[in-house]
């Protein structure tokens, strides 16, 4: 795995957009999360080899835009960034979607309860940051991808993805999900998705983490998801269910 480095800078302001307060706290929060041991790999998966991860990193470079190269954050990469990266500015997707719409059995889940993972799904635009992959980018880059698959064949794929930020377009690596991949859980309704994520728990930690954490930081930088803001407040439901206080 890359080593997990950090933001050099930012531009992003860390005030919070006024509103009310979510319904998952992090005492809800608490209650899902265990101490769960890496089973490691999921037994039938074949694993990603440094041939793999290289053959990909230079597809990219290859293929990337002369220019900087930048990086669509939408989900985790806001509040656990891989590789170095630094400035930040608000961008918009057009065409995709943030959703959890893959199966994990490691990781956020394990092969009893198995949890789910958020990628880009067709349809609709999402809200995220943009940000420059740092020097030396190679190796930036392939951290970054260490971190985003493991798994052949990958079900969250890399690819370009043109953006616009305020009064222009570029172009963006961001991971959308491969519809053709068994790992693809589908469109599922929130009441599916939220009971999934109070559930499940593997050794990076709980589903419900995973959606607070993402929330807060999309709230930091001035993002409201809408979905996911509904999504919060049925796992906050579902938690009361099936976790109930100590």
């Amino acid at each position: 795995m890359g080593a997990i480095l950090k933001r050099t800078s930012s531009s992003v302001s860390a005030r919070a957009i006024r509103k009310a307060p979510m319904a998952l706290t992090e005492a809800l929060v608490a209650r899902t999360m265990r101490v769960v041991a890496d089973a490691g790999p999921v037994p039938g998966m074949v694993a990603m080899t440094d041939a793999d991860y290289a053959g990909v990193r230079d597809e990219l470079l290859a293929s990337a835009s002369p220019g900087p190269l930048k990086l669509f954050a939408y989900g985790s990469l806001l509040w656990n960034p891989v590789g170095e990266v630094h400035g930040g500015q608000r961008a918009v997707a057009r065409g995709w979607h943030r959703s959890f719409c893959f199966t994990v059995k490691r990781f956020r889940g394990t092969l009893d309860q198995p949890g789910l993972m958020m990628a880009l799904d067709r349809g609709g635009q999402c809200q995220g940051m943009v940000f420059e992959i740092a020097e030396p980018v190679g190796e930036n880059l392939e951290a970054l991808l260490r971190r985003e698959m493991t798994i052949l064949p990958a079900v969250n794929v890399p690819r370009w993805l043109q953006v616009r930020t305020e009064g222009a377009v570029s172009q963006a690596l961001g991971f959308v999900v491969d519809p053709a991949n068994p790992r693809y859980a589908g469109k599922l309704d929130k009441p599916a998705v939220a009971a999934t994520l109070a559930r499940a728990v593997g050794h990076w930690g709980s589903g419900a983490q995973y959606l607070f954490e993402t929330i807060r930081h999309l709230d930091a930088c001035g993002i409201r998801d809408r979905n996911l803001w509904q999504l919060q407040e049925l796992v906050a439901q579902e938690i009361g269910r099936t976790h109930p206080a100590i």
